[in-house]
């Protein structure tokens, strides 16, 4: 009688397999409870950070446009929204004659001949004493003397430009045209700005924020950027309609803007203070910052 030779199968047995089960079972356990806080603090943290990004981002933007703003220009119709005009450039302006190199006295503006803005009468053409840290371009506006919020906006001291040359440099640096213009009589401060007429005037609009959040825990609202509509010479009693805006910022919870024509103990500058609240995933980051704009034309 042969013994038959059994060959014994490699595996696992059920048993093994229902520890296997066990023993993954307790290590998942484990770390979903030691972990996950983890995760989720450091996905809570990089949601704030992103939104801390974008709101200093978009806080920045609208800071530099203040900062670089005509002359009390700012215009404030409530504190969901603020219309400015930014600038490009600016300097000062020759207000008389060149008593060593003219010509003769009051001769016509030339070669041999200074240009200068008298406000006494029309202006056509005037030599500017300065550095332009950015050269004008033909169909941009000077601004000479804003005295008025509306001044500018209505075109009371705004004329075009109209030609760029360089005079003798005895006269100055550069010879600037512009559409015949009598700015404002007996203002004496020697000083112009140029906004770019590929801009115009700018409304920064805060539209949908209202302190709430929506079903996911985002901020309702949306921070826009409106240029190159004109310019509307009467003062703005609502924020306008952002349809073609650039968008600044999203799920913005709620913002706020304020605008102090004299803060201190002089009028020589006003103030912006502006504050953005975003909110996405019930994370939120909220930021204020405030910044000076000249008002002494």
């Amino acid at each position: 009688m042969h013994a038959s030779s059994r060959r014994r199968h490699a595996g696992f047995t059920l048993v093994e397999l229902v520890m296997v089960i066990v023993i993954g079972g307790v290590i998942a356990a484990a770390i979903s409870v030691f972990m996950r806080p983890a995760i989720d603090g450091y996905l809570a943290s990089r949601a704030r950070a992103d939104l801390t990004d974008q709101a200093d981002t978009a806080l920045r933007r609208m800071l530099r446009d203040v900062r670089a703003a005509v002359p009390n220009s700012i215009r404030v119709p409530n504190n969901q929204c603020f219309e400015l005009m930014p600038t490009s450039t600016g300097g000062r302006y020759r207000n008389g004659p060149e008593t060593l190199k003219d010509s003769g006295p009051s001769c016509t503006p030339g070669t041999n001949c200074a240009a200068s803005i008298d406000t006494s009468k029309a202006t056509t053409l005037f030599d500017v004493l300065t550095p332009l840290s950015t050269l004008p371009a033909v169909g941009d506006w000077v601004v000479v003397g804003n005295q008025q919020p509306n001044d500018v906006y209505s075109g009371v001291n705004r004329s075009a430009i109209t030609g760029l040359a360089t005079p003798d440099p005895a006269f100055g640096r550069h010879r600037i045209s512009v559409a015949s213009k009598q700015f404002p009589i007996g203002y004496d401060g020697g000083r112009f700005s140029v906004v770019p007429n590929a801009q115009r005037a700018v409304f920064y609009v805060c539209s949908g924020a209202d302190g709430t959040l929506d079903a996911s825990g985002n901020g309702k609202g949306t921070l826009y950027r409106l240029m190159n509509y004109g310019f509307n010479a009467a003062y703005p009693t609502r924020c306008p309609a952002t349809t073609g805006a650039a968008v600044m910022a999203t799920r913005v919870r709620s913002c706020s803007f304020v605008y102090d024509p004299n803060p201190g103990a002089t009028q020589q500058n006003g103030f912006v203070w502006m504050e953005l609240d975003l909110a996405r995933n019930n994370e939120a980051a909220h930021l204020t910052l405030g910044g000076h704009v000249s008002n002494a034309p």
